[in-house]
């Protein structure tokens, strides 16, 4: 697990400066700083470093020259810096965005803990942060477009289109792979590596099936049953999905604390009391995660005759990967266009029918 996590910035003037840390009483001294500054300055690109000093074992993230801003992880001897890549991109963005007076210092504590289970995430908290992210979420609405765009092309389109700060493509695609959305190919004749789309996104909320089959069975008084399922069916007749509350929906799933209580709330009907326990589990603010789940349309209130107050789930949200048969139809349109080059095409349809097969596959293997 790491133990502390650190934003640093070079100045000319006076060297490496710390700006932050998290939790306040470590400790890192200034020579294990320029450690730090001289490793990546020796490659002189935005990236990931991984070194030991001492006792110490770091993960270190450089935005690149532009901002000039170093990320460090500190983590036990025995973790793999590795594992934490994904999630100390994420939080430099993140960092990046709130530079503006000062912003990002009290996100700093909400990013370590994020970054602290960030290895242990299951796959519907990694898509959602995946899909969280501005640049890859333009990447991915591309790709829907096109279903393949050579790298080199990509760059330059994402410059001009994020304006918020560094884009470390390399990093970004290094995660998508990582996470089945896209690969990355070479094909002869083609200068530029290319990168496909081989699974799109399934994004929105879902009833939760499994309290409305039963509501009283689940925790709720049986003569409340009927309005819980009023008040269900109610929502989903006007709900419509929407990017918006999309977003809204999976900042909440990718905050650990705000995650622990749905994973609760889709098993069961309970009141304060049940939820109060959640915090052996690392829940400390459950009025603050209820006031959130209740502002997004998430959860319902009932009472009793005695007044005991029961939290239920009113919608659910599902975030996973799907197969993109669209692409088909695009690949098609794009071979009668000649709008891509005919071997790029032919590639193309080799790796989803290897991809669909390896669902296939997977799907056989459960079952």
């Amino acid at each position: 697990m790491p133990v502390g996590l650190v934003v640093m910035k070079w100045d000319d003037r006076v060297g490496t400066e710390i700006l932050v840390k998290y939790p306040e009483e470590i400790v890192i001294t200034d020579k294990t700083l320029m450690q730090v500054y001289s490793t990546h300055e020796y490659s002189g690109e935005s990236g990931m470093i991984s070194l030991m000093v001492g006792s110490l074992n770091i993960a270190s993230y450089y935005t690149g020259p532009d901002k000039s801003y170093y990320i460090l992880l500190l983590l036990n001897i025995d973790d793999d810096p590795d594992n934490y890549e994904g999630g100390l991109i994420d939080a430099s963005r993140t960092i990046l965005q709130n530079l503006e007076d000062g912003a990002y210092k009290q996100l700093v504590p909400s990013l370590f803990r994020r970054l602290s289970i960030y290895p242990s995430l299951n796959e519907e908290q990694q898509l959602a942060i995946t899909y969280q992210d501005e640049v890859k979420r333009l990447i991915i609405k591309r790709l829907r477009d096109e279903g393949v765009v050579s790298k080199s092309e990509l760059m330059i389109w994402l410059k001009d289109r994020y304006r918020h700060g560094f884009v470390d493509l390399e990093g970004v695609i290094v995660e998508l792979i990582k996470r089945d959305i896209v690969k990355e190919a070479s094909v002869k004749g083609v200068p530029s590596e290319l990168i496909f789309l081989t699974n799109d996104l399934l994004v929105m909320r879902v009833p939760a099936t499994l309290l409305y089959k039963s509501p009283s069975d689940k925790g709720l008084p049986s003569q409340l049953n009927d309005d819980y399922l009023t008040e269900s069916k109610k929502y989903f007749t006007n709900y419509y999905p929407s990017e918006d509350d999309n977003l809204r929906i999976l900042k909440i799933i990718s905050d650990p604390q705000s995650y622990e209580v749905l994973r609760l709330l889709r098993t069961a009907i309970v009141t304060k009391n049940d939820l109060e326990k959640l915090k052996k589990k690392g829940v400390e603010d459950i009025d603050d995660v209820l006031k959130l789940l209740w502002e997004n349309q998430m959860i319902l209130v009932f009472r009793d005759d005695r007044n005991n107050e029961y939290y239920a789930l009113l919608s659910d949200f599902i975030i996973k990967l799907i197969f993109p048969k669209y692409l088909l139809n695009i690949i098609k349109s794009e071979y009668e266009k000649k709008s891509k080059a005919e071997q790029v095409l032919i590639e193309y349809l080799n790796i989803l029918e290897n991809t669909y097969l390896g669902l296939k596959s997977t799907k056989k293997s459960k079952k």
